[in-house]
């Protein structure tokens, strides 16, 4: 069904009630389609994991598991990673490899680590957080919920950070980093970033490396999930190396960096690594060589062999690319057709990442995702990308168009503007009759 062109704000009540009845016969119509779709969370789809496939072939029982600087990946030892793995890791973070460590399979587990370290042994010296009466946490929003879930789990306060297109509100930033002693670190995002795809500016870069913490013991958490992760070959985003900003601006030790290949190979056993200071990195394997002899070596070589070097890792995710641009583009077209003009959404039209991030009007996102999930649709839960599942204003949705097949996802995209369409309805008449 076409609708009408003329923003709902300016319809009548009569105009807007009678739209309402046709989108819920739609909506009827949906409902009896009986689908079963989750968009829920960023998993790639199974064409995805099939072009890693090959790396199943890399190793067997004949194969030499004796590294080029002799080490048998076999054996225990090399708590760092394999030197294959680094150099690896190190070009694909644009760090050097003595500034990496390399771990299991999960970034977000060396994150939980970092954080959890930091509270029973403290940071280089500091007070460890657990004899602090206060941790804070500052939180850019809308963001990644497992970021968040963290630092909920080790009952830290957190502290919403507005983002915008060129990263965090860095003026907010500032200020509180330079006032208050117990905000001990910040959870960043900076390519592409989860939900928005947007990525830092320049600016915003130099402006972090720059932060003068009332607290030593401060850490900027910089997961760049998607540093390698574009939708397109040419239109790519590029934001400017962290580690050497910091280093340049005096504050060598102000950052701890995070990658891995979970979505480059396969999310369940990639390899994830770590990027720091010497300083930094010291203090990680103090811990490290009583939590573990070392990870997994026979999947780091397998990693490294499978890719060979960062082109061969480069022209791999342009698989990827074309598999989720088609995705991307038809989701961004459908919203288009069905919703511009209205004016009752807005949405993020990223250059590469997992997500589009959709805003409703005030005190919609919750039913608008209710309303999908009665036809079949799974999406992210409302208010997740916040602190405490508290989106303040009710409008944010996270759209995760990777996992089902392009035609599911065009028919899950036309349900959920037409719920777009009905929730904004019913509330502008709800409000109007107030």
């Amino acid at each position: 069904m076409e609708t009408s062109r003329k923003p709902y704000s300016e319809m009548s009540d009569s105009e807007l009630s009678q739209e309402l009845e046709a989108l819920r016969k739609d909506y009827h119509n949906y409902q009896a389609m009986d689908m079963n779709l989750d968009m829920s969370r960023g998993k790639p789809c199974r064409e995805q994991l099939d072009i890693s496939m090959g790396m199943m072939d890399v190793l067997n029982s004949s194969s030499d598991l004796v590294c080029e600087d002799g080490t048998d990946c076999r054996n225990y030892g090399v708590l760092t990673g394999i030197d294959e793995a680094r150099e690896l890791m190190s070009d694909m973070m644009e760090n050097n490899p003595d500034n990496i460590i390399i771990f299991g399979n999960s970034s977000l587990n060396v994150m939980y680590d970092c954080i959890s370290r930091s509270f029973t042994h403290g940071v280089m010296g500091s007070t460890p957080w657990c004899k602090l009466d206060k941790v804070k946490w500052l939180c850019p929003v809308p963001g990644y919920d497992r970021h968040f879930a963290i630092t909920e789990y080790f009952g830290i306060e957190m502290i919403n950070i507005p983002m915008t297109p060129e990263g965090p509100d860095m003026d907010m930033i500032e200020q509180l980093v330079s006032e208050d002693e117990s905000i001990k670190g910040i959870w960043c995002c900076p390519k592409y970033s989860n939900p928005q795809g947007y990525s830092y500016s320049d600016r915003t870069v130099s402006r972090f490396a720059h932060l003068k913490p009332a607290a030593t013991d401060f850490r900027i958490y910089w997961d760049n999930a998607y540093t390698i992760h574009h939708l397109y070959e040419t239109d790519q985003d590029y934001i400017v190396e962290i580690l050497a900003e910091c280093k340049k601006a005096g504050n060598p030790d102000l950052v701890y960096k995070f990658a891995s290949t979970s979505k480059v190979a396969f999310p369940g056993s990639g390899i994830a690594a770590m990027a720091a200071s010497l300083n930094n990195l010291e203090d990680v394997k103090k811990q490290m060589k009583f939590q573990t002899i070392g990870h997994d070596k026979v999947n780091q070589l397998r990693t490294t062999r499978f890719f060979k070097n960062i082109h061969g890792m480069v022209e791999h995710m342009k698989k990827h690319a074309a598999i989720l641009r088609p995705k991307f583009e038809s989701v961004e077209t459908i919203f288009s057709e069905n919703l511009d003009g209205l004016g009752i959404g807005e949405w993020t039209v990223p250059k590469g990442g997992y997500f589009i991030s959709f805003e409703t009007l005030p005190g919609c996102a919750k039913k608008v995702v209710a309303y999908c999930k009665k036809a079949g649709v799974t999406l992210t839960a409302a208010g997740s990308a916040f602190p405490y599942h508290l989106d303040p204003a009710d409008t944010n949705i996270r759209i995760a168009p990777s996992f089902p097949p392009l035609e599911e996802l065009k028919t899950a995209a036309k349900l959920f503007t037409l719920c777009v369409k009905i929730v904004s309805i019913e509330k502008i008449l709800e409000d109007r009759s107030k």
